[in-house]
C-alpha cells in the first residue's frame, strides 16, 4: 500500500524538471498567500527572530535571514562544488569545450547589466541593482529544457549547464566585491585563519567531512561578522574539499555533491523561493512595470540575456574560437539563449543584497524578476518546440 502511494512521488523526484516545477510551485504559492487574507501572517513570520544556541552565546536572526544567509550558504557550497568539479574534470576542463559557455556567459552578464544601467542611469540608488538581471537560474532553465526530453540535443543541455555554472561563478564574484558591507578587519583575519586551516586539512588529505564542517561553521560566523556576505563562506569551504580524479568512489567532493544535491534542489531552493517571491500586488498596475527598477530587470533578463548570450556565442563560433553544439540548429541554440533570461533564484538573491538598505525597491525587484523570467520561460519554450521540429 505504502509503495503504491509513494510511487508517483518517487517518479516525480526522478524527473529532470522536478526541481524547476517545485520551484515554480513555491513561487506561485508565495504570490497567492502574499495577496490573500494570510498575507500579514506570511510577512510577519519572515520577520520573526529565532535564536540557535544560548541567550548570550548563539546566533539570532530573522527567519528570512536564516533562509537567505544560512540555507543559501549551503546552496552556494553545492554550486561551488559543481564549479570545482567541472573545472577539474568536467566540461570546463577542456579549453575548447569551455570557450563557448564562458564567452556566452560573459555576454549574458555584461549586456543585461548594461541594459539595466542605461534605464537607471539617473538614479544612484536604483543603479545599485545593476547585477540583478545578470544571473541565470540553473534549476528553472534546465527544467524547461528537459520538458522536451530527447527532442533537445544533449549538447545544448551541456552548454546551458556549463553557462549557468559560469554565471553562478560570476554572481559569486560580484557578491564578494560589490555587495559586501563595511569590512571588520579582525573578523577578516579570523576568516583567513579558518581558510588556512581548511587548506591544511586538504593538504593532509583528510577524507572525513566533519573536520571541514567544524572549521566551516567557524568560517561562516567570521564571514558573517566581517561584513562580507555570509554565503561566501560556503564558496570558500567548497574550494577546499578534496577531489579524487582517478577514483570517484573515494572523492569527498563527489560524495558531498551527490548527498547534498537533493536537499538543495527539493528543500532549500523551494524554501528560498517561497520566502522571497511573495509580493503584494495591491495598487499595482501594468504601469508599475515601467518604473526604473522593474523595467531595468525585466529588459535585462528578457532582452539583455538572450542577445548577450547569443551574439557573444555566435561571434565565438563565427571566428572559430568555439564550435556550435553538436546536432543543434540556430533556432534551438537561440532558444537556449532566451532561457538564460530565467533569473529567479539568483536574481532575487542579488536583489536582496542590492537593496538591503532600501527595501522599498524590493517589490519592484520581485515584479521585474518574476515577469522577466516568465517571459523568458514562455518564449524560450516556444522557440525550443519550433526548433525541435526542424
Amino acid at each position: 500500500m505504502i509503495q503504491k502511494i509513494s510511487k508517483p512521488f518517487k517518479y516525480f523526484f526522478k524527473l529532470e524538471s522536478a526541481s524547476g516545477i517545485l520551484l515554480l510551485f513555491s513561487a506561485v504559492l508565495a504570490l497567492l498567500i502574499s495577496n490573500s487574507d494570510y498575507s500579514e501572517y506570511y510577512f510577519n513570520s519572515l520577520e520573526k527572530y529565532f535564536t540557535l544556541g544560548f541567550k548570550n552565546f548563539g546566533l539570532k536572526l530573522s527567519l528570512l535571514h536564516w533562509i537567505n544567509d544560512v540555507l543559501m550558504a549551503i546552496f552556494f557550497f553545492l554550486v561551488s562544488l559543481e564549479i570545482k568539479r567541472e573545472f577539474i574534470q568536467g566540461e570546463l576542463s577542456n579549453p575548447k569545450q569551455a570557450s563557448l559557455p564562458i564567452i556566452g556567459a560573459v555576454g549574458g552578464m555584461v549586456v543585461p547589466a548594461a541594459v539595466y544601467i542605461v534605464i537607471n542611469l539617473n538614479d544612484s540608488v536604483t543603479l545599485n541593482g545593476w547585477a540583478i538581471p545578470s544571473a541565470t537560474d540553473i534549476a528553472f532553465s534546465l527544467g524547461v529544457l528537459s520538458l522536451l526530453g530527447k527532442k533537445v540535443p544533449i549538447s545544448l543541455k551541456v552548454f546551458l549547464t556549463a553557462l549557468a555554472i559560469i554565471d553562478d561563478l560570476g554572481a559569486i564574484i560580484i557578491i564578494a566585491f560589490f555587495y559586501s558591507g563595511n569590512i571588520e578587519v579582525k573578523f577578516l583575519i579570523l576568516m583567513l585563519v579558518s581558510l588556512i586551516a581548511l587548506i591544511f586539512l586538504n593538504r593532509l588529505n583528510i577524507k572525513k567531512f566533519l573536520p571541514y564542517l567544524i572549521v566551516g561553521i567557524l568560517l561562516w560566523e567570521f564571514t558573517h561578522q566581517s561584513g562580507i556576505h555570509a554565503t561566501i563562506a560556503g564558496v570558500l569551504l567548497a574550494l577546499t574539499i578534496p577531489h579524487n580524479k582517478k577514483n570517484s568512489s573515494k572523492s569527498l567532493l563527489l560524495k558531498l555533491e551527490h548527498n547534498i544535491s537533493p536537499y538543495v534542489a527539493f528543500g532549500i531552493m523551494p524554501i528560498f523561493a517561497f520566502a522571497n517571491a511573495g509580493v503584494s500586488l495591491e495598487g499595482l498596475s501594468i504601469n508599475s512595470l515601467f518604473n526604473p527598477v522593474p523595467l531595468g530587470i525585466l529588459c535585462g533578463l528578457f532582452f539583455g540575456k538572450q542577445f548577450g548570450v547569443f551574439i557573444f556565442s555566435y561571434m565565438a563560433i563565427y571566428f572559430k574560437f568555439a564550435d556550435k553544439p553538436n546536432k543543434s540548429n540556430w533556432i534551438s541554440f537561440y532558444a537556449v539563449s532566451v532561457l538564460t533570461g530565467i533569473g529567479f533564484t539568483m536574481s532575487l538573491f542579488v536583489g536582496n543584497l542590492a537593496f538591503v538598505n532600501n527595501i522599498e525597491y524590493m517589490d519592484g525587484v520581485k515584479i521585474g524578476v518574476l515577469v522577466g523570467s516568465l517571459m523568458s520561460t514562455i518564449f524560450g519554450f516556444l522557440l525550443l518546440f519550433i526548433g525541435s521540429k526542424k
